[in-house]
């Protein structure tokens, strides 16, 4: 896919907020397919792949915004989105009338509404783009993406968004793409559990794990975590393609949530427990299938792996 046409006669200049484990490949694919890219990230050195691969660098998301016809972002946390936003030297304000924002974070629905609110009250349309897929989704282009706002937007959007994933959803109005990211949260902790807990009880039965897993992974009892995250586990291997402290993050939304729809989700308030006595112990920075060392710990067990 190229980005000719993309936007009538004229290219789409594209600007990214954001180049971590996520927002490197995302925006990479974007250069990819030819739209000119302006980057900015809080530390550059994590922007200088990109630039060597011809994205131009700006000194503020104001900055980008100047230079874009529609800006990106995938940050951290939700405060993060509000600085790049709305913030003094925040896209909006950078903007021009017409311009889209379009933030792929997962963050709060609530500020995903105010921030579709003040870029309408400038001649702006604001999407929010949450992404599922993980680190693979990213560097493969196979991420699913809900989009919550304006539909002509997602129209103008929609070829950045297929070169990036393979499943768009337009879930409604501002904030439905971060409430369906949540409801896609809520499952993932509940299929953590099952992927550790599972692993778990077939080393402690003396099970040949590995060979156990190759029969699970097929059957009603497999999933996606456990043919990728499962067999990282066997190596012991902890390294993020989703961060502890980010899933934290994601679940403390989903309870905000939960408690403005008078809805409760026993499930997802453990998991959000557990995930946090991680967070304490120091694992933060490790991937979220790290859980299985939380759950051999309450059973004075140790995860061993198996090569």
């Amino acid at each position: 896919m190229t980005a000719e046409g993309t936007q009538g006669t004229k290219q789409m200049r594209i600007g990214w907020i954001g180049t971590g484990v996520m927002g490197h490949s995302m925006a990479g694919h974007l250069l990819d397919a030819g739209w000119p890219l302006t980057v900015y990230t809080r530390s550059k050195g994590k922007a200088e792949p990109l630039i060597a691969r011809g994205a131009a660098w700006a000194d503020s998301p104001a900055a980008v915004a100047a230079a874009s016809d529609a800006v990106f972002s995938i940050v951290g946390y939700p405060a993060d989105v509000e600085a790049v936003m709305l913030g003094p030297t925040g896209a909006l304000g950078g903007l021009g009338a017409g311009g889209i924002l379009c933030d792929m974070t997962t963050s709060s629905p609530e500020l995903a509404r105010r921030i579709a609110a003040e870029a309408a009250a400038k001649g702006c349309s604001s999407l929010d783009a949450p992404v599922t897929g993980g680190d693979v989704g990213a560097r493969e282009a196979t991420l699913s993406i809900f989009v919550g706002g304006d539909a002509a937007a997602l129209a103008k959007l929609r070829p950045c968004f297929e070169a990036m994933g393979k499943r768009i959803m337009h879930c409604g109005g501002p904030g439905t793409g971060q409430q369906a990211k949540l409801a896609n949260q809520i499952a993932v902790a509940g299929v953590m559990f099952s992927v550790c807990e599972s692993m778990l009880f077939a080393q402690e039965a003396g099970l040949d794990v590995a060979e156990w897993l190759e029969l699970v992974v097929p059957g009603a009892g497999g999933s996606t975590a456990m043919n990728t995250l499962g067999r990282r586990l066997l190596k012991r291997d902890y390294a993020p393609g989703f961060f502890i402290d980010h899933f934290i993050k994601d679940l403390g939304l989903c309870l905000e949530e939960c408690r403005r729809m008078k809805l409760v989700l026993p499930g997802a308030t453990l998991a959000e427990e557990f995930y946090r006595m991680m967070q304490a112990r120091g694992h933060g920075q490790d991937g979220t299938q790290a859980l299985i060392r939380c759950l051999a710990h309450l059973s004075g067990k140790e995860w061993r792996g198996q090569p």
